[in-house]
Parts: structure tokens; sequence; C-alpha cells
């Protein structure tokens, strides 16, 4: 079955270039970012409602500081709710609640019972050793914690260029196999998780690279899935016809989907049923692209 996920769980990001707001949101602030999510989460029930996705395929990765309502609207209606549990805005992986060495994060887990924990990472084999190796140490312990209780992690796997590495082929000639090398070496490390999360692949033969990877060493059951990194449509649908036949899960895809129709309502450009209605269209686009490979 595969995974059509529909990525809201940006806070930082979203405060600051969709809202405009300078620092940390004040109560009021954190209303209206609320208020957008949950526009863009009708626009997600929507696109289940005529038909053209199938809700057993259909995810919704949201935020608990703005999104508590929409993670409990979506385990209430039977769809799949993958929640994050990284600090919005770090450089390394940092936990939103808590510290590794206490257990409020994995209260906060268990109070929403999401069907994916979600971490967004940044790695590249030439960013600093102490620091990489850190940051496994604490992705393995978090990886084993979840395994113990029996829940699934979703690592998203950002590869950012280093200053040396920039150019325009970067995408091409350099982060795949970059890409595999970082999966390798978290693999090594004890970071297990059920679904990688991973930047687009530009040929067929680089996403079967990246899903032999994932499974190797016996790990036949981790899929991998396609995340959206706020590409233009051109370049996630071939990047998505690109992972479909290397049997890649699905995709992870959020502000292509959803941030021009909230902007342009935060202008007063359109009303809420026209982003419900945009974020449907955009969404059933990229299912519909997909099933087409």
């Amino acid at each position: 079955m595969p995974l059509y996920l529909l990525a809201m769980d940006h806070r930082a990001s979203l405060a600051a270039t969709v809202y405009k707001i300078k620092g940390d949101p004040n109560p009021a602030e954190d209303k209206q970012i609320a208020a957008g999510k949950e526009l863009i989460y009708q626009g997600l029930l929507f696109a289940l409602s005529d038909g053209g996705a199938a809700r057993s395929s259909a995810a919704v990765l949201v935020d608990e500081r703005y999104g508590e309502h929409v993670a409990r609207q979506a385990k209430a209606a039977g769809v799949t709710l993958a929640m994050p549990i990284e600090k919005s805005g770090q450089e390394w992986f940092t936990l939103e609640y808590g510290t590794l060495g206490e257990g409020i994060w994995m209260e906060h887990v268990e109070a929403f019972d999401p069907r994916y924990v979600k971490i967004l990472v940044r790695d590249n084999p030439t960013f600093d050793v102490r620091d990489r190796r850190r940051q496994m140490d604490d992705l393995a312990t978090v990886s084993q914690v979840l395994t113990d209780a029996g829940r699934d992690l979703l690592l998203e796997l950002l590869v950012p260029a280093t200053p040396a590495q920039e150019s325009a082929t970067y995408d091409d000639d350099l982060r795949p196999e970059l890409t595999v090398r970082v999966i390798g070496e978290m693999q090594a490390a004890g970071v297990e998780p059920a679904i990688w999360k991973i930047e687009g692949m530009n040929t067929t033969a680089d996403a079967e690279r990246v899903q032999a990877t994932a499974r190797q060493g016996g790990r036949n059951n981790v899929q991998c899935v396609v995340l959206g990194r706020d590409a233009p449509p051109e370049d996630l649908d071939h990047w998505l016809r690109a992972a479909a036949p290397a049997g890649f899960l699905g995709f992870a895809i959020g502000r292509s989907i959803w941030q021009e129709p909230l902007q342009a309502y935060l202008a007063q450009e359109i009303g809420e049923q026209e982003v419900v209605a945009e974020v449907a269209n955009n969404y059933l686009h990229y299912v519909g692209v997909y099933e087409s490979v």
C-alpha cells in the first residue's frame, strides 16, 4: 500500500516566511498559524472525499505546537498520522521536548500515538566529525527507544552541499553518492528508521541505489519516500517518476502543495474554500503523477 503524506509540520520556517513573524510567535500568532494548518488539513480531507485518493494511503505529518487539533482529528478519522519530535530550525538534531536522558519527549509521543515518529536531520560526510558522531549517537538512542516501544521512526534526511561542493550539478553528480554514504553510516551507528524520507533523485538508477542501501543487511521491510524540498512542480514530478519504478513507497510533500494557496489566503486574495480546493488539487496532482508511472 503506497503512502501519500501531506507534510505540514513546519514551524520556525513557516512563522518566518509565510506569516512574516519575527522571533517567537505570541499566543495570538500561534492561533493564526494553527488555523492555517486546519485549512490545509481540510484540503486533504476534501481530496479524500471525492474518491481521488484512497484514505488507506493518505497520511498527514503535523506538529504538536500548531497542529494538535489536526493530529487528533486525523487519528479520529483514520488518517495515518506522523508527528515530529525534533526542535525546529536547529542545525543539529535537538529534541523539541526534554532531553535524551528524560522521558518527557516519549510522553508527548504516547499522548498522540502517531503511526510514525519523525525526525529531520542534516548530514554530509564532510561535516565536522565530532558533531556528526554526536548526532548519530543521539539518533541511535532515540531509534532504540522507539523500537523498544514498538514505534516506527520516519527519518527525514537532508544532505546539503558544503561551499566546496556547491555547483549546478550537485544533485546529479554528488548528492546521490553522499546520500548512500550517510544512510550506511547511520545504519552502522544504530539508526534504524522504518522509512527514510529522501530528497528526490533525478534518475531511477540513483533512486534504486538509495532504496537498496536502505534495505541492505536484511532490512527488507525498510521503505523510502520522496520529500518535497519546496521544489517547483516540474522537479517534483520528475523525482516521483524516477522514484516510483525504484520501489519507493510514495511521497511526503508539504510546501509545494499548500504554501501558495495559504499565502494567497493570508493576503486576502482567496477565501477558505479556495484554499481547501487548491490544497486538494495539488495533493491529488502528485498522487496522480506517482500512480501514472
